[in-house]
């Protein structure tokens, strides 16, 4: 590693308005500010099981309801680690990890492929967890996906309460996230494919 990872986004729509900072190579400094406690509960645990130092300033349409908000929120994630990340070159490219949180159970599985794809399969037992709408966990990785052109897996193996799965489900996107994107000592500068880009 040469030089930091990091990078600034701003996203200014008539909806909302989200400024969003990370560096990759933190040790997982959270500043959150979006408006709903859950959705910012749900941003801490990928700062801080991601090891990633993130800031995330958001204003939105909260009177009509969380979508954009949270939305958005994964669509300018994604744009600033898609920028961090650069050519990928050097990195894991993949990463997985289960989480468990008490009855619940969550696997993650990520590729830095290039190629945006979400299958996510999450029983929420509950349609709302405090003010969050339990909907919008898709929403958000949809938005991630899309934006930073990774391949992702979410799949809730067990759970009876939502709180639980939707914290597993964070918590294991992090630690995979982190698996991925760390460097190979074995491959250094090397793009993680056989076709020579990412």
């Amino acid at each position: 590693m040469t030089t930091p990872r990091t990078a600034s986004i701003s996203r200014n729509t008539a909806e909302t308005q989200i400024t969003v900072s990370v560096n990759l190579d933190g040790t997982g400094k959270a500043n959150f500010s979006t408006g709903i406690g859950f959705f910012d509960h749900m941003l801490d645990q990928i700062a801080r099981h991601g090891l990633i130092d993130l800031d995330i300033q958001a204003k939105g349409d909260l009177h009509i309801d969380g979508h954009h908000t949270v939305e958005d929120v994964g669509i300018t994630l994604g744009q600033a680690v898609a920028k961090a990340v650069g050519d990928k070159a050097g990195i894991r490219r993949y990463g997985h990890a289960y989480v468990p949180l008490d009855e619940a159970l969550s696997r993650v599985v990520i590729d830095f492929s290039g190629r945006p794809g979400l299958v996510m399969n999450v029983p929420f037992k509950s349609s709302s967890i405090g003010a969050f709408d339990s909907q919008l966990a898709h929403e958000f990785f949809q938005g991630f996906c899309n934006h930073a052109f990774v391949t992702l897996h979410i799949d809730n193996l067990k759970g009876e309460n939502a709180h639980h799965q939707c914290e597993t489900v964070f918590k294991a996107f992090a630690r995979a996230l982190r698996m991925a994107l760390e460097f190979d000592s074995r491959a250094v500068g090397v793009i993680p494919s056989t076709k020579g880009s990412l």
